[in-house]
């Protein structure tokens, strides 16, 4: 079973999530990852990354640019050990040229005129001098980014289908907090600190990145929030902010002597999407180690370490959402269940009830992690009748899971292979098949036969 355990003993922001995750591929690997990201459409944004060393360790800082412009010099007192992934990258692929001259990316004319402020908004823990960039003077008039126009950029990013779920996913998870702190309803908060493109960078880059990666259990240590005030666009307000506050709910948390903001809305937000447990260190065969360094000194190390390798057993924590429907067709549930899939479920089923006063029913059944809790819940009052939703915690055993892409003589199929707990099984894609035995006017049964005789090994990548 593939693991990634997380240690957030120093809080959680995006762009250390975003290297410390990086630290965990090869080098040539990351050229690709940084590649892509900029090359994904986030408009006017680019990301690169560096090695540095503080207080005796070597990891990797990130920096994303809006315009050619951070709001400040950040790793001013670092050591450094200059990296240049992306310029590597494009020196290699384009024999010296810029990526701008193939028709990609480019980098702005006169960007020396363009000015964006960097960093996650709330960010005590990146490098910023305790006032978010989108703080503002009294009588300054500040416009925020609202949750439609988010999820517009979002949409039209060259990104999988799953990767944009899930940074929609994030995003809706920060508008429900900021919904619920404000009073506010969701269609009208404004991303004061984290709508800006910067900020999209670092949720799209660690939700991207989690993608490739494709770790059957995400563990992690612990959030430690810091301690103090932290200025931002509505004022000054206590640590953990308000907004990081609500998101954090039914995650452990603590505080402690550090005086700032060590956990952003961002980071936490991130964290509870991915993390499946909370608590200790796994017994673990560790294969890689990665260092995402932040740019503040706090008089000790400031990284989050990310540490990725195999346990012996996968046993997580789901919940599940239970509803009785009585008043939906079987075309009406069918499409909800498409829709609670699309928002993170687990798993979706049905099983017949018989219900009050002697009528048919459905009950629902909605498997989840519990991070996942009030998307889930708010998925289904929206696409289906019920008027109530029960929920119970447990513990699931599961096999590690993966996709293998072969080459047969029809084509590229996939096959999901199981295994774990000395078992191991295979199993072609049934939609692989039915589309075949269409197309070919053939019987499954004999597209089956031929495609498990002739199968080759194109590519291999984990699933959840």
């Amino acid at each position: 079973m593939r693991s990634l355990y997380l240690d957030l003993s120093m809080g959680a922001a995006g762009d250390m999530l975003t290297a410390a995750l990086l630290e965990l591929f090869s080098e040539g690997e990351r050229d690709d990852i940084i590649w892509e990201l900029n090359d994904a459409g986030i408009p006017g944004t680019l990301i690169n990354a560096e090695k540095v060393k503080r207080y005796g360790i070597e990891g990797t800082h990130v920096h994303v640019r809006v315009n050619g412009r951070e709001e400040e010099e950040l790793m001013g007192s670092y050591s450094r050990k200059p990296i240049s992934f992306l310029d590597q990258y494009t020196e290699q692929r384009n024999g010296g040229r810029s990526k701008g001259q193939q028709g990609g990316y480019s980098k702005p004319e006169n960007e020396e005129h363009f000015g964006h402020a960097h960093d996650h908004g709330y960010d005590g823990n990146s490098g910023n001098d305790g006032r978010s960039h989108d703080a503002h003077e009294p009588g300054e008039h500040h416009h925020g980014t609202g949750l439609y126009e988010v999820t517009d950029i979002i949409n039209r990013l060259r990104f999988s289908i799953k990767v944009k779920t899930d940074i929609v996913n994030v995003y809706n998870m920060i508008a429900e907090a900021e919904s619920t702190v404000h009073g506010t309803p969701v269609t009208d908060i404004h991303f004061h600190e984290v709508g800006t493109m910067d900020a999209i960078m670092d949720v799209a880059a660690v939700c991207y990145i989690m993608d490739k990666l494709s770790p059957d259990q995400v563990c992690a240590s612990p959030v430690h929030v810091g301690s103090g005030t932290v200025q931002c666009a509505h004022g000054v307000l206590p640590v953990p902010a308000p907004a990081t506050a609500e998101i954090l709910r039914d995650v452990p948390i603590y505080g402690g002597e550090i005086q700032g903001e060590l956990c952003t809305p961002t980071g936490a937000a991130l964290v509870k999407y991915f993390v499946t447990e909370f608590g200790s260190m796994p017994a673990m065969k560790t294969e890689k180690i990665g260092y995402g360094i932040g740019s503040k000194d706090f008089g000790r190390l400031n990284c989050i370490r990310a540490m990725i390798g195999d346990t012996n057993e996968a046993r997580e924590s789901v919940l599940e959402m239970t509803a009785n429907i009585d008043d939906m067709t079987a075309e009406e549930i069918g499409f909800a269940m498409e829709r609670l899939f699309d928002a993170g479920a687990l798993d979706v089923f049905t099983t017949p009830i018989g219900m009050k006063k002697s009528r048919p029913g459905t009950m629902l059944h909605v498997l989840c992690r519990p991070a996942r809790r009030e998307l889930l819940a708010g998925a289904i009052f929206k696409y289906t009748t019920t008027l109530g939703i029960r929920e119970q915690e447990m513990k699931r055993h599961v096999l590690s899971r993966k996709i293998r892409e072969v080459e047969t003589e029809y084509g590229t199929v996939r096959v999901k292979i199981s295994s774990g707990y000395g078992v191991k099984r295979r199993k072609i894609e049934y939609d692989d098949l039915a589309k075949i035995a269409k197309e070919k006017a053939i019987p499954l049964s004999e597209v089956k036969k031929s495609v498990e005789k002739g199968m080759k090994p194109r590519k291999t990548y984990r699933i959840d």
